[in-house]
């Protein structure tokens, strides 16, 4: 049968991962199939690039009995394909079909629920709009249900982490509630809806708003500082890895094999970023100090952290999203590495955010623009203090620790550049003069 109508389904998907590239679909499976009006059936869909690369995306469908024309937009075709097959929307567009879903936790193979709290079965569904990789649906106040959009057989670490982290009472997260697993495929998660969170990175910019609208003060003076939100953040992330050491295995990697991939990312990124040149023998002493060290200890971590992945609630702040770095494979992404790994990507976000505010905002005369760069690199300085110093403790920054963060940081700002040079050209200065910045003595 031909399924050949999912193609232009996936290609107009923001979560679909193949977008300008050649593709296929060339097999789907049901993985399972709610009955129910309308039935709910999880499909997996096979795509092969040209070169042969196959991914798997999950495609749950709404299958009604007739066309729905409130859910037009979301039409995918008809399932089965055929003369015998019915109207299919993306289920997670339809709120009717996400409630059958909800009902399902615990009452169904395959999805199974956590105890510890008493899950809201008739809560409303409705999709979040805006996300990149996955569907999630918040139900009433009560939870939320990510759907994984790409799945690789095996464990998914954001739901392990955090099960983990839920287990062991961790209030950093949101909690686990249970997750739906078919075979060796781990589908979606659901968790605690944080009702009170405010977005990491809306409040950083904000505080750097505030920064601006008071040419005349220092970062410390502002109404809207953000330090002190700097130091719990970093508190609540040393609480998290100290967690996942506990609960992980952990090991150690030589220092020569992590400088010796950190100079091949910097050597193929120079490829993409010529402006990278003017600081690649500077980047390489950098982690040649890596590759003089024996051994670097290495443990779970959450592997994509920035501003954007914390929620700050009336509790205190919680991470999200422990996926790890989507460009990267599962198998890598489950592979212990240095916490410095995190604590680089937070560094880059507090030098991140005050330079994004100062992009956008109008052009002004050459004192103003000096003025305005002069109060984002305080902003950021301070904020990485407070938060290096607060997860650090009281023990602070020992030399080889040293040398890993920088390490990371330019790593990290490196792969900054070659993600700027290719999807917002305006930004690259951003991390180019971070690059810069790092490297200079």
């Amino acid at each position: 049968m031909s399924v050949s109508f999912l193609a232009p389904f996936l290609e107009r998907s923001r979560w679909f991962g193949g977008k300008g590239r050649a593709f296929a679909v060339t097999g789907t499976r049901e993985l399972l199939r709610l009955g129910g009006a309308p039935e709910v059936v999880l499909l997996l869909v096979e795509v092969t690039y040209d070169g042969g690369e196959t991914e798997l995306y999950q495609v749950p469908l709404a299958v009604h009995d007739e066309p729905q024309d409130r859910l037009e937009h979301a039409h995918v075709g008809h399932w089965p394909p055929g003369e015998a097959g019915r109207p299919a929307y993306d289920a997670p567009q339809d709120r009717i079909a996400m409630s059958q879903l909800l009902r399902a936790f615990g009452e169904r193979p395959g999805f199974v629920r956590l105890p510890g709290h008493d899950l809201d079965l008739d809560a409303p569904g409705s999709l979040f709009s805006g996300e990149q990789s996955n569907s999630s649906v918040l139900f009433g106040e009560d939870s939320v249900l990510k759907l994984f959009r790409k799945v690789t057989p095996g464990e998914n670490p954001d739901i392990t982490t955090h099960r983990v982290l839920t287990e062991a009472g961790s209030p950093h997260i949101a909690q686990l509630y249970g997750w739906i697993e078919v075979e060796d495929l781990q589908l979606g998660m659901l968790q605690q809806f944080l009702r009170t969170a405010s977005d990491g990175w809306d409040l950083a910019l904000a505080s750097v708003r505030d920064l601006f609208a008071e040419a005349d003060l220092h970062a410390e003076e502002v109404g809207g500082d953000f330090a002190a939100e700097a130091a719990r953040l970093g508190t609540a992330l040393a609480d998290v890895h100290a967690q996942l050491r506990a609960s992980f295995p952990t090991s150690e990697v030589p220092g020569s094999s992590l400088a010796s991939a950190m100079t091949a990312r910097l050597d193929a990124s120079v490829g993409v970023v010529p402006e990278l040149a003017e600081y690649a023998d500077a980047a390489r002493s950098v982690f040649e100090a890596v590759a003089g060290l024996d051994v670097v200890p290495a443990q779970r971590i959450h592997g994509d952290l920035h501003l954007g992945q914390t929620l700050r609630t009336v509790a205190g702040w919680k991470l999200v999203d422990f996926e790890g770095e989507p460009a990267k494979p599962l198998a890598e992404r489950l592979l212990p590495d240095s916490p410095w790994r995190d604590v680089a990507g937070m560094l880059r976000s507090f030098d991140y955010a005050p330079h994004a505010v100062a992009e956008s905002m109008p052009e002004e005369d050459p004192d103003v623009l000096h003025q305005r760069g002069v109060r984002a690199d305080e902003w950021a300085r301070r904020n990485r203090k407070a938060f290096l110093a607060s997860y650090c403790g009281e023990e602070g920054l020992s030399g080889t620790d040293r040398v890993l963060l920088t390490a990371y940081v330019v790593d990290k700002a490196v792969y900054e550049c070659v993600y700027e040079a290719r999807n917002r050209p305006t930004w690259l200065p951003i991390p180019l003069a971070g690059v810069a910045r790092l490297t200079a003595g």
